[in-house]
């Protein structure tokens, strides 16, 4: 864990369980490269503008990843957090000075375990923000998991169906990728498989009444790629439709980004 690419203290680190409020990305870096790199510095600048008025400088991101990244080739989740350890609940007002966090993890190598949903009704407040709170998506991932799910699919206030709780989440019909049009965070895989997808990319209202439609669905996340899902709630669909493993090639096909 380093603060702006050096160790981080107690002190400076201890408004992220005060105050929490602030923003971040997660990437999946493999030999001193990311897959999507540029769009998850995009991000960064983006929420920072939104969140503190201010401009991130993402040349001193890219060092601080490069420093926090192993000397190794293995497979690290690395997660970059934007937050300003002096701001606090009564100073929130204050003019921003965002510091960058970075911490990681190691990444498996195995292709992820298929997943089964349970649809709850919630909407992420700032939806298009990769914000830092998530209080309420975990809390409905916890009653998932409690209740034998892995995780959660959220349906916004007006039914249809938005997000996984920290992916996107697409469907397969008649051989064809589709994605909810929703209110929901645009995720950096989800983003890149549009890019490289041929056929223009196909967006509809959907909710659980049209599950039936669909012949596989599948999750989106920097750190897992394409992930198989094999049901929501009791709508069920066999597993290895062989549209997901193309999707999967695709997405590891596409060139990662030196840090």
């Amino acid at each position: 864990m380093e603060l702006n690419g050096a160790p981080v203290t107690l002190e400076e680190v201890k408004a992220l369980a005060l105050t929490n409020y602030g923003h971040f990305t997660s990437m999946l870096a493999e030999d001193g490269k990311v897959r999507g790199l540029s769009l998850h510095l995009q991000r960064l600048a983006r929420d920072c503008r939104l969140l503190f008025d201010v401009e991130l400088d993402t040349d001193m991101v890219r060092h601080c990843v490069r420093s926090a990244l192993p000397d190794s080739g293995d497979r690290t989740v690395v997660r970059v957090t934007s937050y300003d350890p002096g701001i606090d609940l009564g100073t929130i007002g204050s003019d921003a000075t965002p510091h960058i966090l970075v911490t990681k993890r190691s990444a498996s190598d195995k292709v992820p375990s298929p997943m089964r949903l349970q649809a709850a009704s919630y909407q992420r407040e700032l939806p298009t923000v990769k914000h830092i709170g998530l209080f309420g998506a975990l809390q409905r991932r916890r009653t998932a998991q409690r209740e034998g799910f892995d995780d959660v699919l959220f349906l916004n206030p007006d039914g249809y169906i938005s997000e996984v709780a920290t992916s996107n989440i697409g469907f397969v019909r008649d051989g064809q990728i589709v994605w909810p049009r929703a209110a929901y965070l645009a995720g950096i895989t989800m983003t890149l498989l549009h890019q490289e997808l041929d056929e223009p990319v196909s967006t509809e209202p959907l909710s659980l009444a049209d599950l039936g439609q669909m012949e596989a669905a599948f999750a989106t996340n920097a750190s897992t790629g394409v992930r198989e899902i094999l049901s929501v709630d009791d709508v069920a669909w066999e597993s290895g439709h062989p549209m997901l493993g193309e999707l999967r090639k695709m997405y590891e096909d596409i060139p990662a980004e030196t840090v």
